[in-house]
């Protein structure tokens, strides 16, 4: 009897180990995922930062009037190449 209690210990004992590795091992992975996309998060924020600065620079009103001036050709509009349509009254 004592035989039988010891090897169903041994058993028990034995599972408990190799749940606990296993146990630590899936442990190690999820840390190891979590690092990663920890790491991926930081590197998204620095190039969202990057687009925010660079969609700020590119709006920015002298820069877009200077790009149709030179792109475009445009001019100011002044009073004087204003012309205004009036319809006829019927």
């Amino acid at each position: 009897m004592t035989g039988r209690l010891s090897l169903v210990l041994t058993t028990l004992l034995a599972c408990s180990a190799l749940s606990l590795v296993n146990a630590q091992y899936q442990a190690r992975r999820l840390f190891i995922e979590i690092e990663r996309a920890q790491a991926v998060t930081r590197q998204l924020e620095i190039e969202w930062s990057q687009l925010q600065l660079d969609q700020s620079t590119l709006g920015k009103h002298a820069r877009i009037e200077a790009n149709a001036r030179r792109d475009l050709n445009m001019v100011p509009l002044t009073p004087a190449r204003t012309q205004y349509i009036t319809g006829e009254a019927k």
